[in-house]
C-alpha cells in the first residue's frame, strides 16, 4: 500500500489544481485519473476544444462572409475540417502535457486508473489492465466532475445523436443540426457549426434561452444569434428520437402540451445540462450519500465523513472550471491548516458565442425578487469608439448598484471580448467597490473597456461618450 497525505479522485480543473497546490505546500499527493490524459472534461472534451473551434469558425466566417471584404481583404477560403479538428487536438494535447509537467515539478504522483473509496483513508485504484493499487491517505478529495445529463426518449450514440464530446469531433458539417437545450454548451457548439455552414435549430423547454442570466442580456443574445441564422423553438419539448443511417427524426411538442410534430435533422446534439459523476465511488463505505441530483453536500469543502472533502461539479454551485479551481485551492489550504475562502457570490459566468455574454453578481430579476432598491447604468457598444471602428457594436455593458450605498451588485456584459473584461468588475466587487469608484478610474482610449467605465458613470447619468 502506498501512503499519502492527500489522495485526489479526478484530474480535471478541480483535481489537478488541488494536486499541484498540495505539492506546493509540501504535502505528499496523488491524483487518481482514469483518462489517458489529465485535464478532465474541461480540457479534453469541453472548455478548451470548444474554444479552439469557436475561434477557428469565427475566422472562417469572417473570411467567407462580408467582414473581410468590408475591411478591404479579398480572399477565397475553403474549409478544411480535418485540419481544423487536428489543430484543435494539437492544442489540447499541448495543454495536457503542461499539466503532466506541473505534476512532475511539484512531485505529484499521477495514479492512472479509476478510484474507489474502500473506507476511511483507503482508496483502491483499478488500472486499465484490471490490476489494482491500494492507497492510504490522511485526506481524500473527491473531484470527479460531471457527465452529460441524459434525455428520456433520446439515446445518445455519438453517431447521429451526440453529446458535447461527439459534437466536438464531427467529420462533416451537418446539413441540419438540431440542438436540444439553449444553455451554454448548446449555444456555443451550435454557433460553431452554424458558422461552418450548418442549418441550426435550437429547441428549449423553457420560454427563454440561458436560464439564470440577466433577462435583458439573454434576450439581446437570442436576437443576435437569430440574426446569424440560428432558429429557436422555445417552450418546446422533445419526446423521442429515431436515428437512421442518414439522420434523425425527432418528435417535438409544446412544453405545455399540444399537438406533436416531427422534425428531421442530420445530427442531434443533446445539451440539456450536466450531472455530478458520483456513481460507483464507494461513498457508502464512508457513510456518504448524495442528494436526488447526485450531489454531495459540504461545509467549507468538508463532507460529513471525516477526512473526505469535495470540490467542483460534484457539489453545489455552478458547474464551472474556475469555480472548481477556486474550491481546489481553498480545500487544500484548509487541509494544510491555512485559512481560505471562496466567495460564491462573485463567480463570473461566460457564454463564448459572438457576441459574448459575461456576468458576475446579481441579475435585475434577483434584485427585484429580494426587494432590494438598485440603480442601473448602461452603455451600448454602438457608442464605443473602438467597437465602432472594429465593426462589432452589438451589445452593451450594464452595471447594477445599490440605490443607497452605490455598491456594485451585479454586472452584465454582452459584446466583443467581454469575457476578458468581466474580471475588472470581479476585482472591484471583491473590494466592495462602488459604481463611482469605476467611474472615477481612468481607462485607456480607444478600448472596448471604456464601455465598462461609461456604464458605471451612467449609474448617476454621467456617461459622456457617444
Amino acid at each position: 500500500m502506498s501512503n499519502y497525505d492527500v489522495v485526489i479522485l479526478g484530474g480535471g480543473p478541480g483535481g489537478y489544481n488541488a494536486a499541484i497546490r498540495a505539492g506546493q505546500l509540501g504535502l505528499k499527493a496523488a491524483c487518481v485519473e482514469g483518462r489517458a490524459t489529465l485535464g478532465g472534461t474541461c480540457l479534453n472534451v469541453g472548455c478548451m476544444p470548444s474554444k479552439a473551434l469557436l475561434h477557428a469558425s469565427e475566422l472562417y466566417e469572417a473570411a467567407t462572409g462580408k467582414e473581410f471584404a468590408n475591411l478591404g481583404i479579398d480572399v477565397t477560403p475553403t474549409l478544411n475540417l480535418a485540419r481544423m479538428m487536428k489543430q484543435k487536438d494539437e492544442s489540447v494535447a499541448g495543454l495536457t502535457k503542461g499539466i503532466e509537467f506541473l505534476f512532475r515539478k511539484n512531485k505529484v504522483d499521477w495514479i492512472k486508473g479509476w478510484g474507489h473509496i474502500d473506507g476511511p483513508g483507503k482508496v483502491t485504484v483499478t488500472h486499465a489492465d484490471a490490476s489494482r493499487t491500494e492507497l492510504s491517505a490522511k485526506d481524500i478529495v473527491i473531484a470527479t466532475g460531471s457527465e452529460p445529463t441524459p434525455l428520456p426518449g433520446v439515446t445518445i450514440d455519438n453517431q447521429r445523436i451526440l453529446d458535447s464530446t461527439g459534437a466536438l469531433s464531427l467529420s462533416e458539417v451537418p446539413g441540419h443540426l438540431v440542438v436540444i437545450g439553449a444553455g451554454v454548451i448548446g449555444l456555443e457548439l451550435g454557433s460553431v457549426w452554424r458558422r461552418l455552414g450548418a442549418q441550426v435549430t435550437v429547441i428549449e423547454y423553457l420560454d427563454r434561452i440561458c436560464p439564470g442570466v440577466d433577462g435583458e442580456a439573454g434576450k439581446t443574445l437570442q436576437r443576435a444569434l437569430a440574426k446569424q441564422g440560428i432558429a429557436f423553438k422555445l417552450s418546446t419539448k422533445v419526446t423521442g428520437a429515431v436515428p437512421s443511417a442518414s439522420g434523425v427524426q425527432l418528435q417535438i411538442e409544446p412544453a405545455a402540451g399540444g399537438e406533436a410534430q416531427a422534425l428531421d435533422a442530420d445530427y442531434v446534439l443533446v445539451a440539456i445540462g450536466r450531472r455530478p459523476y458520483t456513481q460507483g465511488l464507494g461513498l457508502e463505505n464512508v457513510g456518504l450519500a448524495t442528494d436526488k441530483r447526485g450531489m454531495l453536500a459540504h461545509q467549507q469543502h468538508r463532507t460529513e465523513a471525516p477526512g473526505v472533502w469535495v470540490i467542483g461539479d460534484v457539489t453545489s454551485g455552478p458547474m464551472l472550471a474556475h469555480k472548481a479551481e477556486d474550491e481546489a485551492m481553498a480545500c487544500i489550504e484548509r487541509i494544510a491548516g491555512k485559512a481560505a475562502e471562496v466567495n460564491y457570490e462573485l463567480i463570473p459566468s461566460v457564454i463564448y458565442t459572438r457576441p459574448e455574454l459575461a456576468s458576475v453578481g446579481r441579475t435585475e430579476e434577483q434584485l427585484k425578487a429580494e426587494g432590494r432598491a438598485y440603480k442601473v447604468g448602461k452603455f451600448p457598444f454602438t457608442a464605443n469608439s473602438r467597437a465602432k471602428i472594429n465593426h462589432e457594436t452589438e451589445g452593451f455593458a450594464k452595471v447594477l448598484a445599490d440605490e443607497r450605498t452605490d455598491e456594485i451588485l451585479g454586472v452584465h456584459l454582452i459584446g466583443p471580448s467581454v469575457s476578458e473584461m468581466i474580471g475588472e468588475y470581479c476585482v472591484a466587487m471583491e473590494f466592495s467597490a462602488s459604481a463611482e469608484d469605476i467611474a472615477l478610474t481612468c481607462h485607456p482610449h480607444p478600448t472596448r473597456s471604456e464601455a465598462l467605465r461609461q456604464a458605471a458613470m451612467d449609474v448617476e447619468g454621467m456617461a459622456t461618450q457617444m
